[in-house]
């Protein structure tokens, strides 16, 4: 198993109730494959330009342990919800 971290925004308009949901939603698809060691939510930040005429986002930080084919699979996830504005997901041992 590799140490992966990923970031993703979530859009600030979500009710906190979709929020935790698409949450939630991300760290099962990443518990299914791998085990999160950490996740830290940093809550709604400026964003550094202007995404679709929106100005800040709800940031969220997941570092995780899994195998090579889950951060093409959780990508894959960030792509098609319509909730999440960027995401980057990183080998933490490629650094």
């Amino acid at each position: 198993m590799r140490n992966y971290e990923t970031i993703f925004i979530l859009k600030p308009s979500l009710e906190e109730e979709k929020r935790i949901e698409a949450i939630e939603k991300f760290k099962a698809i990443i518990a299914a494959d791998g085990e999160i060691e950490k996740v830290e939510e940093w809550g709604n930040r400026k964003l550094a330009y202007e995404i679709e005429k929106i100005r800040e986002g709800y940031y969220v930080l997941v570092n995780f342990k899994a195998n090579s084919t889950l951060p093409k699979e959780l990508e894959r996830n960030f792509k098609i919800s319509d909730d999440v504005i960027r995401y980057i997901v990183v080998n933490l041992e490629d650094k």
